[in-house]
């Protein structure tokens, strides 16, 4: 919802900063009233209070006059095609080549995904104060190269699609497994990850990783009634059950991965919604074909290299050649990964696997302590209470 109103306001006043701003002002309004006194339509009163916010800073300026007018004129109902095309429009925006690669990260989760700068920086996995300022000085540079709220030709847009894939990477992982908060999953930032993807993969149909990311999202999001039992604890991918999962976007995101794959050299996303297709062609945890994932990872591993994608493959490692080789593999990865809960919770669950269980339970403990999730932080107590059991 956000993204769409600064969207509207940045194509109709071309002042991405005061905008963003704008917009942040009416977040936290509505932080305060809603819980109160929920509007009939969010959207609509937060564009009339964004604009309220414009019309403030305007009306301070030389050009208060034609902008207050420019702004009480502006259509506040703009239909969804205008709606989304504006997302797409701002997320290129934010992708400015004049901005570093971690700068146009930053701020697109800003802007486009709705992330706070807590959520952003821990995805990075960087202190809060930091990424605030990468922010902010991504904000200044997008203002001082001039840039237009407009689409950028074809041949910069190539350019900047990467970073555009990336960050409807990160907002639909930020929705799938929430960094913190009450809730295991964000159903609102997946969806619009979602949606997003479709766009981009209706106006770039040759951009095989597009179609990928899209297959990847639809495979992953097709486990999200599996995911958690009524109370919201989380549920392990061997023990969900499968009749729950979406079987319409199993379906869309397998023939999609399917059009692309041998197209060309495959690239990370199409890798990965490979890995995904092979989950969710498995009858139940135990027919999952672990050697073959294990080779897509080790494949993923050589052509785009990261310790998450490590840690990945050691959990595929253990599946299928057993726990010992697995945990060989983290321990090359606390440098990397030593402040995330999830190098820990991986070597918890390779640890029971073993038969280590007191080793186990302290590491489980230590990705409870690590953890902003409360149901991750609920299910990792539980599991140090079952290593306590004789």
């Amino acid at each position: 919802m956000a993204p769409q109103v600064l969207g509207v306001l940045a194509r109709t006043h071309g002042q991405f900063d005061a905008c963003e701003d704008a917009v942040q002002e009416a977040l936290l309004e509505a932080s305060v009233q809603w819980p109160t006194s929920m509007p009939d339509n969010p959207r609509a009163w937060l564009m009339t209070v964004a604009n309220r916010r414009l019309v403030d800073m305007f009306r301070s300026e030389r050009a208060r006059r034609s902008r207050e007018e420019r702004v009480m004129a502006m259509d506040l109902q703009a239909g969804p095609a205008a709606e989304a095309d504006d997302t797409l429009t701002l997320m290129f925006l934010c992708c400015h080549p004049a901005l570093s690669a971690a700068s146009q990260l930053a701020l697109t989760l800003r802007a486009v995904g709705g992330l706070t700068t807590a959520e952003i920086a821990s995805a990075f996995m960087v202190p809060e104060a930091t990424m605030g300022q990468r922010i902010s000085r991504a904000k200044q540079g997008i203002q001082k190269a001039g840039a237009t709220f407009s689409m950028p030709p074809p041949s910069e847009r190539k350019a900047r699609l990467g970073v555009v894939l990336h960050v409807l990477y990160l907002i639909f992982n930020e929705g799938y497994a929430a960094s913190s908060g009450p809730s295991l999953q964000r159903e609102e930032l997946t969806t619009e990850a979602i949606r997003v993807a479709r766009l981009l993969v209706a106006v770039a149909p040759r951009e095989l990783e597009a179609a990928g990311l899209l297959a990847l999202m639809l495979l992953t999001d097709s486990r999200r009634a599996a995911r958690t039992l009524p109370d919201g604890t989380p549920v392990p991918l061997a023990e969900q059950d499968r009749s729950l999962w979406n079987r319409g976007q199993i379906q869309e995101g397998i023939a999609l991965l399917s059009s692309v794959l041998g197209r060309g050299a495959a690239g990370p996303y199409q890798l990965q919604a490979a890995i995904a297709a092979v989950h969710a062609e498995a009858t139940s945890g135990d027919e999952t074909d672990w050697p073959q994932i294990l080779a897509l990872y080790t494949v993923l591993e050589a052509v785009a290299p990261s310790p998450v994608v490590t840690l990945n493959r050691a959990v595929a490692v253990a599946m299928a050649q057993g726990p010992a080789e697995g945990l060989e593999l983290l321990a090359g990865l606390d440098s990397a990964l030593g402040r995330s809960h999830r190098l820990d919770a991986v070597r918890g669950h390779l640890l029971e696997m073993s038969g280590s269980f007191a080793e186990a339970r302290a590491a489980y403990l230590s990705a409870a302590k690590k953890t902003g999730s409360l149901p991750e932080r609920k299910y990792l107590m539980g599991k140090v209470a079952l290593m306590d059991q004789p």
